[in-house]
């Protein structure tokens, strides 16, 4: 199938807009960011809730939201007379859309991108060989309009990165598969962030769109095992376009964090 796109001057990357967060929302952030960086430990307590609203100057009652909202994500337990305590990892809701952001705010290790690179492999190509045999004319639709804007905008815009985002979401929904469209959040949330993390000191070192393309005509065709595979390749390019941190630049970073 021919696609149509417009090609236009890439444009230099830059950050999404900062959210507008409330002040608890604000205090959240702060104190997602310690924790999943790791300057809170799984089992270290928090200040009291006197103690916390002094030092973060802000009102008892904003500071309880904050902590509600840490514990909404499965990043803390708060029970009365015991305190608000950092759960272990594996209570995490790591594909949450904040946690990932906080994630990414301090460099994340190569075990972790590792280990989301694996999710999205595992869960995008499988649905890849659902979409080829249950898409319907409208996700194709959705889909080659999507690509066309990525071509058009290209990752480096967050109109472009809304396309890539689109284009995946078509996909998830293709699937007719209502336990994997739920699924839909956390994957855009860590294509997103990701894009974006790869992008932080300068360009895409190549261009993603003919990886999309292979994906959507294998789907576009009807056959599973080719769109599977074209999926597949597409998230190992993507991980291998991810670079992280030297070892050097770990331990300085974790050092910073822990003073």
């Amino acid at each position: 199938m021919t696609l149509t796109f417009f090609m236009t001057e890439p444009p230099k990357p830059r950050d999404l807009p900062p959210r507008a967060l409330r002040l608890h929302g604000t205090i959240a952030r702060k104190l997602g960011i310690a924790i999943v960086s790791g300057k809170f430990l799984p089992g270290d307590i928090l200040d009291g809730e006197v103690s916390a609203s002094e030092q973060f100057a802000v009102s008892r009652t904003a500071y309880r939201e904050a902590v509600r909202i840490l514990a909404a994500k499965g990043l803390v337990d708060s029970r009365p007379k015991v305190g608000t305590r950092i759960n272990a990892r594996s209570k995490w809701n790591l594909l949450d859309p904040d946690v990932l952001e906080w994630t990414f705010d301090s460099e994340p290790g190569e075990q972790m991108l590792n280990s989301l690179f694996e999710l999205r492999k595992t869960v995008e190509s499988a649905a890849a060989g659902l979409a080829a045999q249950r898409r319907t004319s409208a996700h194709l639709k959705a889909m080659r309009i999507a690509l066309n804007d990525m071509a058009k905008y290209t990752l480096a815009t967050a109109a472009g990165r809304q396309a890539d985002l689109d284009f995946h979401g078509a996909l998830l929904d293709a699937t007719h598969n209502p336990y994997i469209v739920s699924l839909t959040s956390g994957v855009s949330a860590a294509i997103r962030i990701t894009t974006i993390f790869k992008q932080r000191k300068g360009p895409l070192r190549r261009d993603p769109l003919p990886d999309h393309l292979r994906v959507f005509e294998a789907i576009a065709e009807g056959d599973a095992e080719k769109a599977q595979v074209a999926m597949s390749e597409l998230i190992t390019l993507a991980r291998a376009d991810t670079s992280t941190p030297s070892r050097r630049e770990r331990r300085r970073r974790n050092q910073s964090v822990r003073q």
